[in-house]
């Protein structure tokens, strides 16, 4: 069996030990006896990121985090290899994570991040990852950074104070702590809004970051955007005297129900601002400048208030100022992309039919073409010359770098970060299949076959409902969710691919909005009924799984599977809808998708959703529930989680609830995450074996 103690900050894969610094002094080379995932293999697959290419496009830079149970801490360390995947070394080995790094003095040296001196600071290092030191010592810390061309400044953003606290007001209650709100957005995902991120501008070189400059002064404006954007909302031209920026330049309940961002350009001379997406009204992020600057392009959104809706491409004449509407004839989302290097033609990544794939798409003629297919999700695009350097991953293995020939269409992988470790396991094998929807559709439906699989017997089967609500079932691989941990635990998991998921079109994405407990529900119910047919599954022994979404569909099926299911485990999920309106912070999440608040009476679309909210039907609660929560969940605040737990204990039924007073709307720390799965399949294995 694995053994769960690997020393922190020094754990490094066997494909990496020779190359090792002496200074490591552990290294993953356990046998794995069973020959199967438990909690605590997942948790020791390296996870790889952030991909660099040198200047010269000879070399690739790399991160890899790494997770220590025993010590309940991750540490994230540096690589370098040949663009060719040889020659792979590890060049840092420290106790404190290097992050966001780039390279640096044509490749030289390299620029990245650390906490070595308390708080983020930016760093310098050979390319060896020799005779590292501290550039910057910004009193406030620095989040994330991106160079300029010439590498003589650099655009950096940290978290300033929003609002005023009890001691701004009342001096003397020292001790104090409470806070007053006098408008929403009090809160976000997992925190009380304090501070917000705030970008600058420096000069910088080898031995400082100086001359510090606001381009965003009086504002205070999330920049980037809270909760899961960096650096990728910040370009800088080519010539390095514009630098492009992705801002909502909203407050308090303004911001709360609008998604109604812009691209903003920054003269780096001038110091004045425009607004190139003016009059755009939903998500406008990710600005990229073409190679020669006379074009940027951006991903957009249509409607104010879908944070859903189908991201589009578009790109901009600088000179002449005209929008170009570039992905119109594509009817599914336009994700991470980047310019080739003659600006003739953009290369992007798209989920289409359950899998993320590549893409590329003529600025001039707006033809796309689908450049990749097979079972993996690829999660990352850089350019160098004729290849694309990408990282992929399925449910059956997590990232790793690939290269793809832009000329022969050859893909090649180049890492193997976690290659010694799959090696050992027995993993369950991944089929597609096609189901009928209730009105006539074709639902493709992902079915995991459990380790070992032996057709001659019957085997429990799970649903995996999707959360988002709007978020593919593509190839992922999870280390909470992850599909092969079920199969390892003898299970057959049927994961559909509903109603209301995207990479199948527009309209099939949209057509939860205003219908939760409408088409999805019946879409999950017939791709289980057909599943179940199977003779390699028994049929009463069925449980119904999920997060966020998820468990308000799990919570839904709880009071209409008409005896189905055998149990149901919901993470993280909505019990009761009108609670659920008034207790989200993101309030144009709740107005799309529901339809609009529950007091307005005249409002059908929004009745229908609130009279079939889970807490409904409780009367019709029979089977065991596993509920799970976070308190620091201010998504779906954990009061949700309590309710149902509440409900089915006052009813006498079989239930459970793992709450974590200081986990959000994931579970992110170590041990908690191996309790996590040890408790669900506990409570599986309790019900369906």
């Amino acid at each position: 069996m694995l053994a769960s103690t690997m020393a922190l900050a020094n754990c490094v894969s066997s494909a990496h030990a020779q190359e090792a610094d002496q200074k490591i002094i552990g290294k993953f080379n356990d046998k794995i006896e069973s020959g199967l995932m438990t909690p605590e293999i997942l948790q020791s697959f390296g996870r790889l990121s952030d991909v660099q290419i040198s200047p010269d496009l000879k070399k690739i830079l790399y991160g890899v985090s790494y997770t220590d149970v025993k010590e309940n801490k991750g540490n994230r360390e540096l690589f370098v290899m040949d663009i060719n995947g040889k020659n792979n070394r590890q060049i840092t080995s420290t106790a404190f994570s290097e992050y966001s790094a780039v390279w640096y003095n044509n490749g030289k040296q390299i620029m990245y991040l650390s906490r070595q001196s308390g708080s983020g600071q930016i760093w310098i290092m050979e390319a060896d990852g020799s005779n590292p030191r501290k550039v910057s010592d910004y009193k406030d810390g620095i989040n994330g950074f991106l160079l300029s061309p010439d590498q003589k400044k650099v655009l950096f953003f940290t978290d300033i104070k929003y609002g005023e606290t009890i001691q701004d007001v009342y001096p003397d209650l020292d001790k104090a702590e409470a806070s007053i709100h006098t408008d929403l957005m009090y809160k976000h995902w997992d925190e009380w809004v304090t501070t917000v991120p705030h970008p600058y501008i420096a000069d910088i070189s080898e031995t400082s970051m100086d001359n510090i400059v606001d381009i965003m002064p009086g504002e205070f404006f999330e920049c980037p955007m809270k909760p899961f954007s960096g650096t990728e909302d910040f370009a800088w031209s080519p010539d390095g005297k514009t630098l492009a920026y992705t801002c909502r330049k909203k407050e308090g309940l303004e911001y709360s129900i609008s998604t109604n961002s812009d691209i903003y350009l920054y003269n780096i001379e001038t110091k004045n601002t425009r607004n190139i997406t003016d009059g755009m009204m939903g998500y406008d992020t990710h600005p990229e400048f073409s190679p020669k600057g006379d074009y940027i392009a951006w991903t957009s959104m249509e409607r104010d208030g879908y944070e859903s809706d189908k991201n589009r491409l578009f790109i901009m004449d600088l000179k002449s100022g005209e929008r170009i509407f570039l992905s119109e004839n594509y009817d599914n989302n336009v994700d991470k992309f980047i310019w080739g290097k003659d600006a003739k033609t953009i290369y992007f990544i798209s989920v289409n039919k359950a899998t993320a794939q590549l893409f590329s798409i003529d600025v001039k003629t707006k033809k796309y073409k689908e450049l990749t297919q097979g079972d993996h999700d690829y999660s990352s695009l850089a350019l160098a010359g004729n290849e694309l350097i990408t990282t992929r991953r399925s449910m059956s293995a997590p990232d790793e770098i690939f290269s793809y020939n832009l000329k022969s269409g050859k893909t090649e992988q180049l890492t193997f970060e976690n290659k010694h470790i799959l090696d050992q396991l027995t993993l369950g094998k991944v089929e597609k299949r096609w189901i009928k929807t209730t009105n006539g559709e074709d639902m493709l439906t992902w079915v995991m076959l459990p380790a070992n699989f032996d057709p001659n017997k019957k085997y429990p089967a799970l649903l995996y409902c999707q959360g988002g609500p709007q978020s593919p079932v593509s190839q992922f691989w999870s280390y909470r969710w992850n599909i092969q941990m079920m199969a390892a635990n003898g299970y057959v998991v049927v994961l559909p691919n509903r109603h209301g998921l995207p990479g199948f079109g527009q309209k099939w994405n949209e057509q939860i909005s205003g219908d939760y407990p409408g088409q999805n529900m019946e879409d999950y119910i017939a791709a289980i009924n057909e599943v179940k047919q199977e003779p390699w599954v028994d049929q009463d022994r069925l449980g119904a799984i999920g997060a966020s979404y998820g468990g308000f569909s799990v919570y839904w099926l709880a009071g209409n599977h008409n005896k189905l299911f055998k149990t149901f485990i919901a993470h993280a999920g909505i019990f009761n809808l009108e609670a659920q309106y008034l207790e989200t912070e993101e309030l144009w999440f709740a107005n799309w998708d529901m339809g609009g608040n529950f007091w307005d009476k005249s409002n059908k679309v929004a009745q229908r959703t609130y009279e079939n909210s889970p807490h409904r039907f409780l009367e019709n609660w029979d089977t065991p529930i596993l509920v799970i929560h976070g308190e620091k969940d201010y998504r779906i605040l954990a009061s949700q989680g309590m309710m149902a737990f509440n409900a089915a204990k006052i009813k006498g039924i079989p239930t459970e609830m793992l709450i974590y007073p200081n986990e959000n709307h994931w579970v992110t720390k170590p041990q908690n995450s191996v309790l996590w799965q040890r408790v669900f399949f506990r409570w599986l294995d309790k019900w369906l074996k």
